[in-house]
């Protein structure tokens, strides 16, 4: 067993504090990662308040983990110690299923395990997450990272990142092809990225003539007001695909219209019900369809960090303390964050 450092949130009331707590001790194909930075994700407050219910107290945060493989079980070939390595939202799955076959351990049939706020197939003990010293976890669920790469705001990736690239991959978007990115937040600005990287021509649809200009600098080759009915009716069945990141219940039916016959708008953002749900019409008149995208698996993960090394993508990142968690999960009640709080987990060493 290892002894672990992190910080932790006790209930739904609580400010994450200081906790140390027990690891297990590394299996043959595991890989024992000292980490370095910590993306904070928003789940990770929604799952520390329990706003979907059945969150597991005491519960350490974060699923977007940057660090360095510090030890390595018997059996393990992908890694060595020294390797730099990335861990998202699952730490295991049932490997068997159809869905683990096909490299889509996010859609494990009999439930994935995620890296925080779930329990360990075998002993049924708790998962904790990134906010902490260190993580052991199976070599099939760990990353490769590049060392070109800007460490800190890679961490993002393994969650921001992954939730975008999955859906730009499947529905193959590419050159030639009009591509639009709705809302800017931490997604949001991963999905303007990937798109522009892929040769797509990018819109951002946006509320906020400011958030335009922003998406502008990211990539965006145009800018849609959505509250603008004369500029909406002019881009009227034009888009090949539309990534929605709207992390709230609203109405996607203006957005349907947007789309080109037989084109997709895929959700990312919202886990709650629509409101108000899609009209028919909007869906039967051009063969219109919504669809949803959860994270990938470790194969898209592992495709979509060597894309980003490739093309030299990160996300646009501040860096907090540990100290300054529960500063920082205050601010994104409020979205006040360009584009995604990454913690140096170095600062846990520092006093509280």
């Amino acid at each position: 067993m290892f002894q672990a450092h992190g910080y932790a949130a006790h209930d739904k009331h609580s400010h994450l504090v200081p906790f140390s707590f027990e690891r297990r001790a590394p299996k043959a194909s595991d890989v024992v990662i000292e980490i370095l930075y910590s993306g904070v994700c928003h789940s990770d407050l929604h799952q520390a308040r329990d706003d979907w219910g059945g969150s597991i107290y005491p519960m350490v945060p974060g699923h977007e983990i940057i660090g360095r493989v510090t030890q390595v079980g018997s059996g393990v070939h992908k890694f060595k110690v020294g390797d730099l390595a990335g861990v998202g939202c699952l730490v295991d799955s049932c490997r068997h299923c159809p869905a683990c076959e096909e490299d889509l351990e996010q859609y494990c049939e009999n439930g994935m395990t995620v890296t925080y706020n779930g329990r360990e197939r075998d002993s049924g003990a708790p998962t904790y997450g990134g906010y902490s010293d260190l993580i052991v976890v199976d070599e099939h669920f760990v990353v490769k990272v590049s060392d070109q790469l800007d460490l800190k705001a890679v961490a993002p990736l393994l969650c921001a990142g992954i939730t975008t690239y999955s859906p730009l991959r499947h529905w193959q978007v590419g050159p030639g092809q009009k591509v639009g990115v709705i809302g800017l937040g931490g997604l949001g600005h991963m999905g303007v990225k990937f798109a522009k990287a892929m040769g797509a021509k990018v819109v951002m649809i946006t509320t906020s003539p400011d958030k335009g200009k922003d998406a502008q600098r990211l990539g965006a080759d145009d800018v849609l007001l959505s509250t603008d009915p004369a500029a909406m009716r002019a881009h009227a069945n034009s888009f090949d695909f539309l990534l929605n990141t709207i992390p709230v219940p609203h109405d996607i039916n203006p957005y349907l219209t947007l789309l080109r016959r037989d084109r997709t708008m895929a959700m990312v953002g919202v886990l709650t019900e629509l409101d108000p749900p899609p009209a028919g019409v909007n869906l039967i008149l051009g063969r219109k369809s919504v669809a949803g995208s959860a994270i990938g698996g470790l194969k898209e993960t592992q495709e979509m960090m060597d894309f980003c090394a490739e093309h030299n993508i990160v996300s646009d990142v501040e860096m907090i303390a540990i100290q300054d968690i529960n500063q920082a999960y205050e601010r994104l009640v409020k979205n006040d964050v360009k584009y995604r709080f990454v913690i140096d987990m170095a600062t846990l060493k520092e006093p509280s």
